[in-house]
């Protein structure tokens, strides 16, 4: 028998993002044993949209990135699965080469049981390949309880205990389509880096470390990005976005001594 893969989504007001991504998988569709998406509180056409597309749909509350998508994997019955953000495309390339590699004989079977997929990220509806955004390798297709994701407010990664193999064709990551979707990023996953720092002790309330890492740390990792690993290769998009994720940066970390000074000043 060849082996079944389950497709694994989680949701929140996907309307814009959702048909692309579904209907990027049906090109795996000859191994895909289902797709399943949990969802927490659509108030769009999601749910729908999700059903047409033959989704089994589960609606549960919003517990955190890493646990919202532990909850999806955990309710995938496939033999692998395939994670998918709802703003990612699955490439012609790679869904052929995920058929190939779980349609070999049970006898020759995938030799590693998890793979990480190449990912191309779009700025502004540009492909970014240079400053550190290709090719931006992601574990995302895995046999069943060989990955779990760890347990984090941001950033949220797949881990394994096992060897990875490494897969050529590419997710395409529709990240940002908007200034104004790349903002509302930057202030909600600041926010969040900031209290990681807060809740991990690393967070400073004194001038020396929010000169480092407020000010000389998004300076440096603007040069370091566009400049040494060529971002600018990336025309006025790849300007944008390194200018913009250096300001990401000192967000993240202003908020946190904002919050490192406030906890140590006494309440009048």
């Amino acid at each position: 028998m060849p082996n079944s893969l389950s497709v694994v989504l989680i949701t929140r007001n996907e309307a814009a993002n959702l048909p692309r991504t579904l209907a990027s998988v049906r090109l795996v569709l000859a191994i895909t044993h289902e797709i399943v998406v949990v969802d927490s509180g659509s108030t769009d056409t999601t749910v729908k949209i999700a059903r047409d597309f033959g989704a089994r749909v589960i609606e549960e509350p919003w517990k955190g990135f890493a646990a919202q998508k532990n909850s999806a994997i955990d309710h995938a019955t496939g033999d692998w699965i395939l994670s998918l953000d709802a703003d990612e495309e699955v490439s012609t390339e790679l869904a052929s080469e995920i058929q190939a590699l779980l349609l070999s004989p049970a006898s020759s079977g995938p030799p590693f049981a998890a793979y990480r997929i190449p990912r191309l990220n779009h700025f502004l509806g540009r492909p970014l390949r240079h400053g550190g955004y290709w090719p931006d390798p992601k574990l995302r297709l895995f046999r069943r309880r060989a990955a779990r994701f760890a347990d984090r407010p941001v950033h949220e990664t797949l881990h394994t205990d096992t060897p990875v193999g490494q897969l050529k064709g590419h997710l395409i990551h529709h990240c940002y389509p908007t200034l104004e979707d790349y903002i509302e990023h930057m202030n909600r996953y600041s926010t969040l880096g900031a209290q990681a720092l807060v809740d991990s002790g690393r967070a400073g309330s004194t001038w020396p470390w929010l000169a480092w890492n407020a000010v000389l740390n998004p300076t440096a990792t603007f040069i370091y990005n566009y400049f040494l690993r060529l971002g600018f290769l990336d025309g006025r998009e790849g300007l944008l976005q390194h200018l913009n994720h250096s300001v990401y940066v000192h967000w993240k970390y202003a908020k946190a001594w904002h919050a490192a000074r406030d906890a140590k000043t006494p309440r009048q």
